[in-house]
């Protein structure tokens, strides 16, 4: 299974957003039927004894977590805010609360909401947790976050484990979380989590990561005489934004992971809890060119928008692929390599550098790809007070083909006090 990126339906909203007004581009357009193939291909494709949980920190807007509910099993929050945001958005769906550094406040929440599991990253905050349990007389179910070393499966830019990191816990303190966790009866060992690495592409190297995770898992029941049902191996399933048919190969990582989990006879549970995978290519980015110049020999594209709505680009360190839409204005650069900014005062404001175009003028739009996880939802969004992006939801066709349509402000999105 690889990204499916269509910009058809895409390109027609922005035309008749020009149509509408004479106001430049600048916005957000989600391809919401492309959603919910994708994510239902993503559960269909799952083996049995598996579930799929959605990371909401990719992508919470309203519209994308209600075409994604249908084909998971919860959601998993890494803040008090999303998780106040989730229970608002999916009441009743389960849910998940992790991350470091969690408010006695987020847990109190957490421990209140039915069917909220909790992972917890030490032995201060499980500590925190059991005394919370004991005087609000509350139960909780709870994974242990584990940072372990696993030899033979390389890394990643982005490693959450197996070095230092403010995530999980050494296995040195499984010991003294597991008698915690005894002398605490309100609180239940549901299973253990493990999320090493993310921008994972490399399908069998992920086998192999879940293999050791299963083997370790049992290792530790043997050795602690603990029992549990469930193994979170996390998320990371990586994304390439310059050639997306070579990000990570879901269908063949489904394929053999019901392989792996026949040999094995595995009684264990598995739980996935990807974010940007499931979310990212149903959304686009589009900002509208306001002047083309050159300075020094290099030729600028200036946009209307920039990294305050799309700080993928910087965050990621790359330069983010993009299609050239053509107005009507006279070409003002041909078959030159242009750089495409916004209209931030800082030279960081860089969205592509040096990319070869073969017409570019005032008018055209910029069409960024790949723009429906870690974007808006992670851009420094008051930098300099400019008007924030249109945020439009395309929904699928109905049997005649013809699409009804969603556009909300920013506010009706995400709110800045969930």
């Amino acid at each position: 299974m690889t990204l499916r990126i269509d910009e058809s339906r895409v390109r027609e909203e922005v035309r008749r957003l020009r149509q509408e007004s004479d106001d430049p581009v600048c916005a957000y357009v989600y391809d919401i039927d492309a959603l919910r193939t994708h994510v239902r291909a993503m559960r269909e494709a799952l083996p049995a004894g598996c579930e799929l949980y959605y990371a909401a920190k990719a992508n919470a807007d309203a519209p994308v977590l209600a075409a994604i509910a249908p084909w998971v099993d919860g959601f998993e929050a890494a803040s008090g805010g999303e998780l106040r945001w989730l229970r608002a958005h999916q009441p009743g769906k389960p849910l998940l609360f992790g991350g470091p550094g969690k408010l006695d406040a987020d847990i109190r929440d957490a421990i209140a909401i039915p069917g909220c599991t909790l992972h917890v990253e030490s032995l201060g905050e499980l500590r925190r947790l059991a005394a919370i349990a004991h005087r609000t007389n509350r139960t909780a179910s709870v994974f242990l976050r584990m940072n372990i070393g696993v030899d033979g499966v390389g890394d990643t830019r982005l490693m959450m484990g197996g070095k230092p990191t403010p995530f999980g816990m050494d296995e040195a303190d499984l010991p003294a979380a597991l008698a915690i966790l005894r002398e605490t009866p309100r609180l239940t060992l549901e299973g253990f989590h493990f999320h090493l690495m993310s921008h994972q592409c490399d399908a069998s190297i992920h086998l192999r990561l879940v293999n050791t995770y299963l083997d370790i898992v049992h290792r530790w029941q043997r050795d602690h005489g603990v029992a549990v049902t469930t193994v979170n191996a996390g998320g990371g399933f990586g994304v390439d934004y310059a050639d997306p048919s070579r990000s990570f190969d879901w269908a063949a990582f489904c394929e053999g992971l019901g392989r792996l989990l026949a040999e094995r006879d595995e009684t264990l549970r598995l739980r996935f809890e990807p974010g940007r995978f499931v979310s990212v290519a149903c959304g686009w980015y589009v900002m509208e060119v306001l002047d083309v110049k050159r300075s020094h020999g290099e030729w600028f594209a200036v946009a209307h928008g920039g990294t305050h709505h799309f700080r993928t680009p910087p965050a990621q360190g790359h330069d983010h692929p993009f299609v050239v839409w053509r107005g009507h204005g006279d070409v003002a650069v041909a078959h030159e390599k242009v750089t495409l900014v916004g209209q931030l005062c800082t030279p960081k404001d860089v969205l592509a550098r040096r990319q070869p175009v073969d017409a570019l003028a005032p008018g055209d739009c910029l069409a960024f790809p790949l723009a429906g996880a870690y974007a808006w939802n992670i851009s420094h969004q008051n930098f300099l007070m400019h008007p924030p992006p249109r945020m439009l939801y395309l929904p699928p066709c109905d049997a005649a083909g013809v699409a009804s349509r969603h556009d909300a402000r920013c506010a009706d999105v995400v709110p800045s006090k969930p």
